[in-house]
């Protein structure tokens, strides 16, 4: 069996292929988007080493599976291409989300300030996670400014930062470190 090739050579002038085929430059708005929803792919990866508790890792190795189709969603001009079944982000992922949230959330004290990154240091990747799933919103929010992108994929990334906000809460009070509350009287 012959061995598939880890570098094609077909993006060293600078351009790379979308689902279909279609070659646009490297910089192109649209890999901005799927290429930031990869990084942040990537450390959750990073975070879920850090986990101690099992229900939150296979959690978050589910969303890594859907930030693939995410990916793919992305990737895909669908102008030129159909959409594959496996990039269609549904209305119940995101309310999926919505009661892992509630669920996290309902273990926790209610919120009395705001919270600096930090504690343990899963936590603190925690918070690096929700800070890259926020500007992979805003890259995706700035291609929805010039393609369809479903309601439904853009609803799934912002519950996403929303439930690693929680997460990180979850993370300090599991591992019994007291959260850091902004101190607002700075001078």
């Amino acid at each position: 069996m012959k061995k598939s090739l880890v570098y094609t050579k077909t993006g060293d002038k600078g351009t790379t292929s979308l689902v279909g085929g279609t070659r646009v430059p490297k910089t192109h708005i649209r890999l901005e988007a799927y290429g930031t929803v990869d990084e942040l792919n990537s450390n959750l990866g990073l975070l879920i080493t850090y986990l101690p508790d099992e229900a939150d890792k296979l959690f978050l190795q589910q969303v890594q599976d859907k930030l693939f189709a995410v990916g793919s969603h992305l990737a895909t001009d669908q102008e030129k291409t159909r959409l594959k079944d496996a990039s269609i982000i549904n209305p119940e992922l995101v309310e999926t989300m919505e009661h892992e949230i509630d669920r996290l959330d309902s273990l926790l004290p209610p919120l009395s300030a705001f919270i600096l990154p930090g504690g343990s240091r899963g936590a603190a990747v925690c918070h690096i996670c929700r800070t890259v799933c926020r500007r992979a919103e805003r890259r995706i929010l700035a291609l929805a400014e010039q393609v369809e992108i479903s309601p439904e994929l853009l609803a799934y990334v912002n519950r996403l930062s929303d439930y690693l906000f929680v997460l990180s809460r979850k993370i300090n009070q599991d591992e019994k470190n007291d959260e850091i509350f902004w101190n607002n009287s700075c001078k």
